[in-house]
Formats: structure tokens, sequence, C-alpha cells
């Protein structure tokens, strides 16, 4: 079946493009797309045309088997001028998504119309790139330059309500989108067909002086990203040299990034996140149905597991150990989705709907009927021994249960717990309803149809789910605490808290190390450093410093105390106080302080996530290299552009 196939109804010719999933623009639609062209300007009878795709989305992207391929004509900057040259109007009808070269088409379009759901995106900075099918001439041309720079440089898709209000479409319908398109055709048969957008000049340009302002802010959220920075000068150069000399620049550029190394672990990174969680063993089994979800806990953690159940569209249950613990649990599920309702994100009558399908009780026999149950309580074995005691009890047989426990043996859970073959390890990342990342544990009984459930149940919540062995800290966490510990050693050596973090920053971190420990809360890892004790090997070089801090009741950012010292508004500032408990430290263990620079103390960090990387996957707790960036880059900052600390060991 052709990839495009062209009908005409009533002197207008609908192309219609049928390349699922995503009706990408491959070689036969791009060819198809040309075909068509010239065969409604040779027709006479044909007086306008609409571009409307088959399935679930207008086009959506490039053709993913081509990537590295040399570009075979006619390329997609091509078939867009053709679109331009087109002598019968024509009409871009958009539903699902219009994203990257997909949008590019419809800007080729003399007009855009779009279902009321649809979102219109450039997304290509998400793989190190800019637009290369003329994106950065185009779309300030169409809606204000401000509004071109805000879409390109920050990837992000608009509404078509948003899309609309700025200009990029004509008309919103919410109706049938073929009907709606075939009507307003209907309404600009009669009209002069509309200069293309290189004819036309850029809307409301920026002086000057803002050129840099928008520079200097779009550096400042780039962190180290070129692709943002290298569309700003696009979109720059096609408004003050022309969109001649603004279509050739973007090209350029365009060709130059994706030979890069940032784009090269961009697009790394997006692959293992789609292809870390196929695992061929899961394949044709069929996970349980999921309606109901209990949440065992209602702390930060717990709230935060259920709000994003019930976002999700699952009827919740929260079980606390009383009922001022059951209204606290309520209270912060509603805490957080009262921000979403002032965010605009839902609507009163759906804050209502969600708030409606949580409940909170005392009684784990309100668990009798639920598919899946999450718990998330303190981290004592006895105290997850008693909880899956008690579900043993009152679930169905067929209920997975999920413990969320960030470093203990979920293996020793499951051996205490009625039917251990459902029994698996759901750790989230705090804030749960935020936070893309979630280990699926595998423990050594869990069977295919638990973990299928799982994998579905992440699906459904919108995660990134990434599959992991039993090992005290699974994936991410074990890495973060071999680096700490080198973090660690380097204060003693001769390092400051500041210094490790200000270069983990500058490398591309959102935060460092110990800015991170301090907004966790120093307890946490105090904790476990004291559970772990017994089991340290003596010889082993151990760095007291956090337990001092502790003992000092220094807890981090919630109580203004911890690595740093934190004002009023919550801002870190270096403390003098640590400064001088980590020299005593070094002087005390007579070590012979000397000065790092941004570079070495990276090299110990990467050097320490790649060796525990190794043992990880050595030891089968990670399926692949790439499940470890994935865990690295959406659990613990590390920088996306560089893809992970795995890809980086390959890379370099």
């Amino acid at each position: 079946m052709s990839t495009v196939t062209l009908t005409i109804e009533n002197a207008i010719a609908f192309i219609t493009i049928n390349n699922p999933p995503i009706n990408a623009t491959s070689h036969s639609v791009r060819s198809g797309l040309v075909d068509a062209l010239d065969q409604i300007d040779g027709t006479d009878d044909i007086r306008a045309a609409i571009l409307i795709c088959e399935g679930k989305t207008f086009i959506a992207g490039a053709d993913v088997s081509e990537f590295g391929q040399p570009p075979k004509p006619p390329i997609l900057p091509d078939v867009i001028k053709r679109l331009e040259a087109a002598t019968k109007p024509v009409i871009a009808a958009i539903h699902g998504h219009a994203l990257g070269g997909g949008l590019e088409v419809a800007l080729g379009c003399h007009y855009r119309i779009a279902d009321s759901k649809a979102k219109l995106g450039l997304p290509e900075v998400n793989l190190g790139l800019i637009p290369g099918a003329g994106a950065t001439v185009r779309l300030p041309r169409l809606i204000p330059v401000s509004e071109a720079i805000s879409m390109i440089t920050s990837g992000k898709p608009v509404s078509a309500t948003k899309a609309n209000e700025i200009g990029l479409l004509d008309a919103i319908t919410h109706g049938a989108l073929g009907d709606a398109a075939r009507d307003f055709a209907k309404t600009i048969l009669n009209r002069e067909t509309p200069a293309s957008l290189l004819a036309r000049d850029p809307i409301d340009a920026p002086s000057s002086a803002q050129w840099d302002d928008i520079t200097s802010a779009t550096k400042k959220k780039a962190r180290g990203q070129v692709a943002p920075l290298a569309a700003i000068s696009a979109i720059r150069n096609g408004i003050e040299h022309g969109a001649g000399a603004g279509l050739a620049f973007e090209r350029e550029k365009f060709i130059e990034l994706r030979d890069s190394d940032q784009s090269k672990a961009l697009r790394h990174i997006f692959f293992a996140e789609r292809s870390v969680a196929k695992l061929p063993e899961l394949k044709g089994v069929e996970p349980n149905p999921i309606r109901q979800v209990g949440v065992i806990g209602g702390g930060i953690m717990g709230a935060g597991i259920a709000t994003a159940s019930i976002l999700a569209g699952f009827d919740v249950t929260i079980i606390e150990r009383d009922e001022a613990a059951c209204d606290n649990g309520r209270a912060t599920v509603e805490k957080h989705l009262s921000g979403s309702l002032k965010r605009g994100l839902i609507s009163q009558d759906r804050f209502d709907a969600l708030m409606a399908s949580l409940s909170t009780n005392i009684d784990y026999a309100a668990l009798s009927d639920a598919d899946l149950v999450v718990e998330a309580v303190f981290e004592d074995m006895a105290v997850k021994h008693d909880v899956f005691g008690k579900l043993s009890l009152h679930c169905k047989a067929d209920a997975v249960l999920a413990s969320n426990t960030s470093y203990l043996d979920i293996n020793e859970i499951a051996a205490r717990c009625v039917n251990p073959r459902r029994v698996i390890g759901l750790h989230f990342f705090s804030p749960a309803h935020i936070m893309k990342l979630l280990e699926v544990v595998r423990t050594d009984k869990a069977d295919t149809k638990s973990l299928a459930t799982a994998f579905e149940f992440a699906r459904a919540l919108g995660k990134i789910a990434v599959p992991c062995g039993v090992c005290d800290g699974f994936i991410g966490n074990r890495i973060m605490s071999a680096y700490r510990k080198h973090c660690e050693y380097m204060l003693e050596d001769g390092a400051l808290p500041h210094q490790i973090d200000a270069a983990m920053v500058e490398f591309g971190f959102p935060m460092g190390l110990f800015a991170m420990l301090d907004m966790a809360g120093l307890e946490i890892s105090w904790a476990t450093r004291k559970r772990l004790a017994q089991f340290r090997d003596p010889s082993e070089r151990y760095v007291a410093l956090g337990d001092y801090l502790c003992e000092m009741g220094r807890f981090g950012k919630k109580n203004g105390l911890g690595w740093y010292r934190y004002d009023e508004n919550g801002k870190a500032q270096p403390d003098p106080e640590v400064d001088a408990l980590v020299i005593a430290e070094s002087e005390k263990k007579r070590i012979t302080r000397r000065d790092f620079t941004s570079t070495e103390i990276m090299d110990v960090i990467l050097g320490a996530m790649r060796s525990e990387g190794d043992k990880i996957l050595s030891e089968g707790i990670a399926n692949s290299a790439d499940a470890i960036d994935v865990v690295m880059v959406n659990g613990y900052g590390f920088p996306r552009h560089k893809g992970g600390p795995m890809f980086m060991t390959v890379s370099d």
C-alpha cells in the first residue's frame, strides 16, 4: 500500500499520508508528496488541497531507520519548498502531534487547521539538533519571534489553543478534522493564495540589545548544551540576513550539530529510554488488568505515588497507621493536585474527580480488591515484613505486591510473603508524581506475569521503567554511593564541599552531590551507613564527616544546616564551620591536603561511576550499559547531552 494517496472530492484534493506509527517523513512519504503536488498542479479541476494523515497523529518526526544514512532525494527542505510553490492553496489538517519535520511540513503549507487536542512542536534540541528544513526561518515570519525562540530552544510542544493564540494556526476544530478542513477549504477557494512564509517579514524582531539578553538567558538554561544557542544563531541570521541566507545557515548548522558528540549522546539516551524496558522474556505475556491501586504509607513518597496513580486513572487507597496519618496523606495528595489546578494543568472538575478516586483507611482489609499495592513505609526490614505479612493476609491471590525500598533486600521481603512470585520492587524517585524514572526490581522468584504487570503500571504512570536485579541500592543508589564515597575521600584529601559541587554543576549536573544530599536529608544516608556498619571491611577507608554532621543535628536543608548553611529563603551558602570540620578531620588522620581542579574532581567522580557500573553489569544487576545511563540521566541529574557515564566510557 502506498504511504501517500491522492483523492479528489468536488475540486478539493485530499493528500493522505499513511505511514504508521507516526507518519514519519520517510523517503516514500517525501517522494509521494512531491508526486501528489505535481498531479494537483497539473489538474485544472482541483482548486485546493488538504494534507491529512491516517492513524493517531499528523507527521510526528523523521524516519529513524534513515538516521546515519546518506539522504535520498527529495530531501525534506526541497519537499517543503515544493509545497510553497504549489499553484493551488494547501491546507495542513493536524491531529495528534505535528513534531519536528512534521511541523516544518505544515509551515510549508498555505494554511493550518488543527484538532483542539493537537500539539505542535520542534523538539530537535532534545536530540542536540536544530530544525533542518527551514523552521528557524519560517516560524518567526508566522508568529512573534519571541514565541518562535521559545518553541525552538525549549523543544516543548504547544497546545492547539496556544498555537492558535500566537498565530501558528488558522483555525481549531472540536469536530471531525476532515470535515472541518473541507469546510475551511471552501471558504478560501476565492481568496488570493497567501504569500509563502519565506516572502514575509519577521514578526516583532528583537533589537540588538534584546538579542544579547536572549542569548545570555538561553545559555544559562542550556547548561552546556550547544543546540539551543545554535538555534538562536540560526533564527537571528534568518532575520538579519534574509530568508535565503537563513536557510543556508540553518542547514549548515544542522549538519554540523548532527555530527557532534552532543547530538550522538542525546540520540543515544533517546533510543535507550525507549528500548531499555523491552525484555524478551515478557514478549507475549499479558499483564494483569489494573483498576485499583493500594499505597502503604501516606508520607512524602507514598503520597507522591498515590498522586501519580490517580492521575493515571486508577482508584487509590492509602493505608496508614491512624486517622491522623490518613488525613495527612490525603492533604499531601490534595496539595499536589492543587498545584496542578493552579497552573491550569487540570480543571476544577478533573480535580474533584481525582480526589474522589482517593480513599484512606487504617485497615488492610480495604485492599481486598486491589490489583497492585506499593509499600512506601520506613526503611526498616521488620516494618517491611509486618506490612507484607498483612498484605499476604488481605490481598487477593494475584495482586502484585511491590516495595518502594531504596536499599533493603527485596528477596528477603519476598521470602517471608505468601506467594513470593508476585513480589517485586518499584523504586520511585522523589517527588514520585513528577520524577520520570522508576526502577523495576526483579526478585529471584518473581514471575513474568508480575513483571509484565509492573511494566504496564509504569507505562500507565508515564514513567521510564528500567529493569534491574536485587542488590544494595539497585542501579542508581549503588552508583551514587560509590561516587559519594570517592567525593568524601576528596574532602579529606583537600577539596571542600562547595568546590566539588561547583565542578559537578560546571560539568552539567543541576546541582552538586552535597547540595543534593542536603535536599534529600542527611539522616537517610546516615541510617544506611549505620545499618551496613556491621558488614564494613575494617581495612576499608571510611569517612565519618557525614556522621559528624548528623550527630551535630545538621540534617540538611529541612533544618537549615547540613553540608551548607541555608538562609531564610533556602539559599545555600558554604559554611566555615563545615570547612573547619573537614580540615580538622584531615589533620586528625594526618592527611596532607592538596588542591583539586574541576577536571580532577570530575575524573574521580566519572571513574567511580564507570567502575561501579561495570560491576553492576558483570553481576547482572543491569541488563545493559544503556540501562545504567538511563537511570543516571533521569534519576541523578547526569547531563543528558553527555549521554550517561557508560556512554562516555565508550565515547572516550
